[in-house]
């Protein structure tokens, strides 16, 4: 597939010839937008299946040398790390043939350098779900659904038309006997204090909209995963002074404890 077209007889047969786990690391990149070598290494080539992790490892650049070789996927300049992680550090993006692969559908987008913003606001999402499919993979809950961008946008009627809420994620895990619903916020430090807020209310008028709960019986509480402790209760303080905001729907932690939280567990 050195062309810099492949026909539609090309892509069939370089569809065939794609392994299963191949399609899956595909599929998963192309939904989360960005990962990792490491994110796709623990998802995908477990050292259980191999003879060490070592093993385990050159399995994993050895599939993605080829994945990006042939356009499947296309590897961005920018590192995890910096240059002297090595290839452990590489991040991976969908590439031209992936985009046909995968059928997403509409114009293929030209690709683009993302900025450091994006990126590491992006991995971190991903980290969000390879951290959530390890736990039900370990029995720890049931991943029900899973949506990231733009599946789990909503559109919503405001009091002055149309809304439109755009979480990072929403997760449906099954816990036990019960189900925890959640839109997940990813805030990597970067945005004032204001905008988390003016977040927070269009979180507050879906919820008043009604829309979720007569879909699902239930609304999803709002989990933000955020740096530290410091900033999550500047968060909480906010929100907690906010009464425009029903304080129920919004829960705060941070990284370390965000499957925990997720699954349950205190905030």
């Amino acid at each position: 597939m050195s062309d810099q077209r492949t026909s539609s007889k090309g892509l069939r047969r370089s569809r065939e010839q794609l392994s299963t786990r191949d399609l899956e690391i595909i599929r998963q990149v192309s939904e989360l937008r960005l990962m990792s070598t490491r994110q796709i290494e623990v998802l995908y080539f477990s050292a259980d299946d191999h003879a060490s992790a070592l093993s385990a490892a050159r399995s994993c650049r050895r599939v993605l040398v080829g994945l990006t070789r042939d356009r499947l996927l296309v590897r961005l300049d920018r590192r995890v790390g910096g240059v002297r992680a090595g290839s452990a550090s590489y991040i991976y993006a969908l590439g031209p043939v992936g985009h046909r692969v995968t059928a997403t559908g509409g114009n293929r987008p030209r690709f683009r350098e993302p900025t450091t913003i994006f990126v590491d606001h992006t991995l971190a999402v991903s980290q969000v779900v390879v951290d959530v499919t390890l736990a039900n993979r370990q029995g720890a809950f049931e991943i029900l659904s899973c949506q990231s961008e733009p599946r789990c946008w909503r559109k919503f009627s405001g009091l002055g038309g149309p809304m439109f809420l755009r979480p990072d994620l929403f997760l449906a895990l099954g816990v036990g006997d019960y189900e925890q619903r959640w839109f997940i916020e990813i805030d990597r430090g970067s945005e004032h204090l204001p905008a988390l807020l003016r977040k927070c209310r269009i979180y507050d008028a879906y919820y008043r909209s009604g829309k979720e709960q007569a879909a699902h019986g239930l609304h999803p509480q709002v989990c933000w995963i955020m740096p530290d402790n410091k900033r999550t209760a500047r968060l909480q303080a906010a929100i907690a002074r906010d009464h425009r905001l029903t304080k129920e729907l919004f829960v705060t932690t941070v990284f370390e404890q965000g499957l925990s939280t997720l699954s349950g567990g205190s905030s």
